[in-house]
């Protein structure tokens, strides 16, 4: 054990910043599975701009319930005993939050806000104490306490509330998550915390958010195997369930192949992992886990319905799903390596243009098209990941 980790307790030493991620961590991520699901059904079953912002909304509170868990855990240490409690503790919170998922706008407003205010409050309270012989970080988790505090009550304010003041409270609340990192957690009396003094292992937290993008995958894979299996198994049905198992592999090769590795490779050189961590891993994969999402709705769709013309819901979730997630991937990209890309920039155009010729199309053959596009980002990544590394170096630094 560290000089370091034997005075504070709770840390992790330096020597040991680097480590790959622990069981535990693993395990904590498990509970996101089942929440991750309840998001997709309740999308499905509401596909409206109302549904739309309400799930968006509820992707916003889990996402910040995990990002800062990930973030906290870059710091200390998931195999010391008070640490294993906090994060079960949060488990289970998260839990609840994930069964009151559905009727988060309806009855079970409250108990969904109860859950989540006591886990970010709860958690970050923990940081504070287990960070009182760090002056520098003991600071900043004091100032992340107050905006989470004060956006909880924000958060119980719409619990209480119904219909459209409880939206308008959790946006309100949402907000106000979302913008603390970018100002810097400024608190009066406790002035603002500086992405150069968040000395975080970028290697750690591009792995959580690996680990949060196979999560988000692997719900999308339940979610058409479960809906293919429910269903008499004909040509038609076999070949969508076949191409919306080939969407989710072109996803994660876009994301995993080639880009991820010489990502993290960036991100670890960086003289300011802060701020790309707080950038490119906290924010920009947002959209990514939403593209999965919305993707994943847009499967079960084409399986259940594989010909006939294709629904505005079928063209919204079949290629807005995928153009969410390269949006995300091209503005990541271009925090990473400091340029854009240009293969994800033409694939966004040209599932826009299929949206707008193909609505007398098959939702299969929407589906074939959209793979294939993406796909294709895929492929021309393997020829040009190699020019992105030596023309981003600069910008990393």
């Amino acid at each position: 054990m560290s000089e370091r980790n034997s005075v504070l307790g709770l840390l992790r030493g330096e020597g040991e910043r680097d480590h790959q991620v622990s069981s535990m961590e693993l395990f904590f991520d498990l509970v996101f599975v089942f929440a991750i699901t309840q998001l997709s059904h309740l999308l499905s079953e509401r596909l409206d701009v109302r549904g739309a912002l309400q799930t968006a909304l509820l992707l916003l509170a889990l996402w910040w319930a995990w990002v800062d868990t990930a973030w906290i855990t870059n710091w200390f240490d998931p195999d010391r005993r008070p640490v294993r409690v906090m994060l079960v503790g949060t488990m289970v919170a998260t839990l609840i939050m994930a069964v009151a998922l559905p009727g988060a706008f309806g009855q079970r407003g409250l108990m969904f806000a109860v859950a989540f205010v006591a886990m970010q409050v709860g958690r970050t309270a923990f940081a504070v104490v287990g960070t009182r012989e760090d002056p520098g970080l003991h600071r900043n988790f004091q100032r992340i306490l107050a905006w989470r505090a004060a956006s909880g009550l924000l958060w119980l304010a719409g619990g209480f509330a119904s219909g459209p003041s409880r939206t308008i409270f959790w946006i309100a609340a949402v907000a106000m998550d979302s913008l603390g990192p970018a100002f810097g957690f400024f608190t009066p009396g406790l002035g603002r915390s500086i992405t150069r003094d968040w000395h975080i292992s970028g290697e750690h937290l591009a792995e959580r958010c690996k680990l949060f993008l196979i999560i988000a995958l692997g719900e999308s894979i339940l979610v058409t195997g479960r809906t293919f299996g429910q269903l008499d198994i004909t040509p038609a049905t076999l070949a969508a369930f076949v191409v919306a198992f080939l969407g989710s592999v072109a996803l994660w090769w876009v994301y995993f192949d080639v880009s991820f590795d010489a990502a993290e490779q960036m991100f670890a050189s960086s003289s300011d992992p802060g701020r790309l961590g707080r950038f490119a891993y906290t924010y920009l994969h947002i959209p990514m886990v939403a593209g999965i999402i919305v993707t994943a709705v847009g499967d079960e769709l084409v399986i259940v319905h594989p010909f006939g013309h294709a629904t505005p819901d079928t063209v919204a979730t079949v290629l807005g799903g995928p153009a969410l997630f390269l949006a995300g991937h091209l503005l990541f990209k271009r925090a990473v390596f400091g340029v854009w890309s240009i293969p994800r920039m033409a694939a966004i155009v040209a599932l826009g243009i299929v949206a707008v010729i193909g609505r007398g199309w098959s939702p299969l053959a929407m589906a074939i098209v959209s793979v294939l596009i993406i796909a294709a980002v895929s492929w021309r990544d393997t020829r040009t990941i190699g020019s992105l590394l030596s023309e981003g170096a600069t910008a990393a630094h």
